[in-house]
């Protein structure tokens, strides 16, 4: 099946990254710099849909995350108590002091 070419995209780059990018695709053994370029674009674009389809998974998803940005929930009891321990470890001293109590005192 032949592929149909519709479309271009120009790009310039300096002598010294085509250069390297010939030499990368003679490496792997592409019939065309165009070839190895298409080939590595589709790679990565693949590659970064699916980084970022991992955490927020579906358009719904998507919509839930967007929201709660938007509008978040009033803290409850254990965000206000998570705020509270942060802000005493933003105290002079303060991460230290946390450990000192944390750690058993030597005699």
């Amino acid at each position: 099946m032949a592929t149909v070419i519709n479309d271009r995209i120009d790009v310039r780059i300096s002598k010294e990254q085509k250069e390297l990018i010939k030499y990368a695709s003679e490496l792997l053994g592409f019939k065309s710099l165009s070839e190895f370029i298409i080939y590595c674009v589709n790679a990565e674009a693949n590659k970064v849909i699916s980084e970022n389809s991992i955490v927020l998974n579906t358009i719904e998803d998507k919509k839930i995350f967007l929201e709660t940005i938007l509008n978040p929930p009033k803290p409850n009891d254990k965000l206000k108590e998570a705020q509270s321990f942060y802000n005493k470890l933003l105290e002079p001293n303060g991460f230290n002091n946390m450990r000192l109590k944390e750690e058993p005192q030597k005699e």
